[in-house]
């Protein structure tokens, strides 16, 4: 009589007797809140993840190459806003244009320092280990591997002795070719264990190493970095401090006791153009002062930046800044100055604004265009023909009303806000006045009386005599860029990709020699095993092999 199951599972004989059978349910451990920490470190600290996090980083990044950022045009900002403001304020929203500052990128950028600190640590302690551990020991039987070469070698003399010296021979020839090496001499056998290939976790560690460090370096320099925008004329000097430039994006440690003081003054700007109007070079030529100390002679180029002090000082541009005095009906002169125009094209046809805000009833705004060497379409509208100075021309609007600046409010000094405005002169305007137009030297009346506008010459004898090529100021646009960790960027990396090709190209190998008596003869084993993918490893081991024995044949000969 068959006895049930329970029964049979209660008196089965290969189960203890407090064998419970199972109802066919997993229950899993609880974790509770440490296990929980524990499993997020494990996973947040796995090479996978911080794979992952390095290309959601690279995606991160695309939206700020694609929008303007604040911290680099903000200008552009200021023109996507206008541009279409709707869209401006979903993308605002969701900072695309301060990417590389927003919360969200932040984020991303915390979490892969720390995956990439979390995985190296552990794999740091692991090579420790693994370089003061001994070669493994000879396997017995090494004809199972793949990579196995096996050969005969008649003895000189005792078959032992004759074994135990061809070990040696190999393990001095391994030590030779770089391998650490390890005795494991047995009954009857003799054998040697060799590995080489460290330094390919060595290499694969200092890679990571130094993405950590371009981490470091990055955090640390976007605070300490600044880029400066300015526009020095011919004959102005700029000091190096904050007030002084036109456009500034800085750091959160950056203050004026951050910035090196000097000065530069532009003595001069030389520019050849060609034929056809191209230019052929750009020359800057300043003159760079240290307090109390003489000044120096520099030259910029566009490609060619001046280093000094610690600053990458750019030529990014240039232009022509008429010199314009405007006097009131008295003839007291209520502005005088070099304004830069911008240019517009290849020819140098370029804008600018001059913004009257003292010495009228009311504000008064001109809006012009400048001409190095005038020329008219068919249309009848000017431009210019050639980028040099043959004809120059200076055609101005005038406007005359608010100009939108005493409210504190900041405006671009290149644009004039025409909304609270009357224009005076040019199409449209409000008694059908043309636009005025000046040569260098020449002056005319304002509308309604308001008094007069010059285009003073640089050089007035040399107008006089009709050479306009030095008849007026040229202005510069440079641009300062202060990153002292650029070197450790550069530094870190050299390192990574320097760490990336021994891990690339340094193999993990394990050979062996082994060396048995076979009566009269010593039978010699060789065998090779890699850690990964290792093309070479079978002519190695042949290699190996052909020299071991081609030493044992002439120290048999000898």
């Amino acid at each position: 009589m068959s006895s049930s199951p329970s029964n049979a599972s209660a008196t089965d004989p290969l189960r203890p007797a407090d064998h419970i059978d199972s109802d066919g349910t997993i229950a899993a451990p609880a974790l509770g809140f440490v296990g929980w920490m524990r499993w997020g470190w494990r996973q947040l600290t796995s090479m996978r993840t911080a794979i992952v996090l390095l290309l959601m980083m690279a995606l991160a990044a695309i939206p700020g190459s694609i929008f303007p950022q604040r911290s680099a045009d903000p200008n552009g900002v200021v023109q996507y806003q206008q541009n279409d403001p709707q869209l401006f304020a979903v993308l605002d929203w969701f900072q695309l244009f301060d990417v590389y500052a927003s919360p969200w990128f932040s984020a991303i950028y915390i979490l892969l320092f720390v995956s990439l600190i979390g995985c190296i640590i552990p794999r740091m302690k692991h090579h420790a280990k693994a370089l003061r551990a001994r070669p493994p020991r000879t396997p017995v039987r090494l004809a199972r591997l793949e990579d196995y070469r096996e050969d005969l070698f008649e003895a000189p003399g005792e078959p032992s002795q004759a074994a135990a010296e061809a070990v040696d021979l190999a393990e001095k020839q391994l030590k030779s070719s770089g391998y650490r090496v390890e005795r494991y001499d047995g009954k009857g056998s003799f054998s040697v264990s060799a590995e080489r290939g460290y330094m390919r976790e060595t290499g694969n560690l200092l890679f990571h190493l130094s993405l950590v460090g371009v981490l470091i370096a990055v955090g640390i320099g976007g605070g300490v970095t600044y880029n400066g925008q300015t526009v020095i004329r011919e004959g102005e000097t700029f000091v190096n401090s904050l007030l002084s430039y036109n456009t500034m994006t800085k750091g959160r440690f950056v203050n004026d006791e951050a910035l090196t003081p000097y000065a530069m003054t532009l003595e001069s700007f030389d520019v050849t153009y060609h034929d056809s109007g191209m230019a052929g070079d750009f020359a800057a030529n300043l003159s760079v002062k240290r307090p109390g100390e003489e000044p120096t002679q520099q030259t910029i180029r566009v490609n060619h930046p001046l280093g000094f002090e610690g600053d990458r000082i750019f030529l990014m541009g240039n232009g022509y800044a008429p010199t314009i005095t405007v006097r009131n009906a008295d003839g007291d002169v209520i502005f005088t100055d070099d304004v830069p125009f911008l240019p517009q094209d290849n020819n140098m046809t370029s804008t600018g604004v001059v913004k009257i805000t003292d010495g009228l009833d009311e504000q008064l705004g001109l809006q012009g265009f400048f001409y190095p060497t005038v020329a008219q379409l068919d249309s009848g509208a000017l431009t210019s023909g050639f980028p040099d100075l043959y004809a120059p021309v200076l055609t101005l609007d005038v406007y005359q009303g608010d100009l939108g600046i005493d409210d504190g409010t900041p405006r671009n000094v290149y644009t004039l806000n025409v909304e609270e405005m009357v224009k005076l002169t040019g199409r449209n305007s409000e008694f059908g006045v043309e636009s005025i137009q000046l040569m260098p030297g020449e002056t005319a009346d304002l509308p309604n009386g308001l008094g007069t506008i010059s285009f003073d010459a640089k050089d007035p004898a040399a107008v006089a005599a009709g050479d306009y090529s030095e008849s007026v100021t040229r202005y510069v646009s440079l641009s300062t860029h202060h990153d002292p960790t650029t070197t450790y960027v550069l530094l870190f990396a050299l390192l990574a990709l320097t760490g990336l090709g021994m891990a690339l190209f340094i193999p993990r190998r394990r050979v062996w020699v082994k060396a048995t008596p076979d009566g009269e003869h010593v039978k010699l084993e060789y065998a090779g095993l890699a850690r990964g993918e290792d093309p070479q490893l079978a002519s190695v081991v042949t290699q190996l092999a052909e020299k071991h024995q081609t030493a044992l044949t002439s120290s048999k000969v000898n």
